[in-house]
């Protein structure tokens, strides 16, 4: 099945902090993220499970192929990426899903 570039499309990422990073301040940056324009349904989440290492995830949805890539270039987001994320990640999945 093709992508209809009109499909809403769920962005989500699970990740794993770094030792020694702040979750409560990687997370206040992380929720700065739903003002982008675009972002629809902006969720912060903590792992309960022990089936892997990961800690938290975000998830957000976005109306279209179009929209995911403007959040993508935003200079917000972009910011958050370098000053944010690189700097306390230590490991991430990134998934996008369409429903169907």
């Amino acid at each position: 099945m093709g992508l209809d570039a009109s499909m809403k499309i769920q962005h989500t990422v699970v990740l794993r902090l770094n030792d020694g990073a702040n979750a409560d301040q990687f997370l206040a940056g992380a929720r700065g993220l739903a003002e982008i324009a675009g972002v629809l349904d902006f969720e912060v989440l903590r792992q309960v499970g022990s089936k892997n290492d990961f800690t938290h995830g975000l998830s957000m949805w976005f109306e279209d192929q179009s929209a995911y890539d403007s959040y993508t270039r935003h200079p917000d987001h972009l910011k958050f990426v370098n000053d944010v994320w690189l700097p306390n990640v230590a490991d991430f999945l990134e998934l996008d899903y369409v429903r169907i």
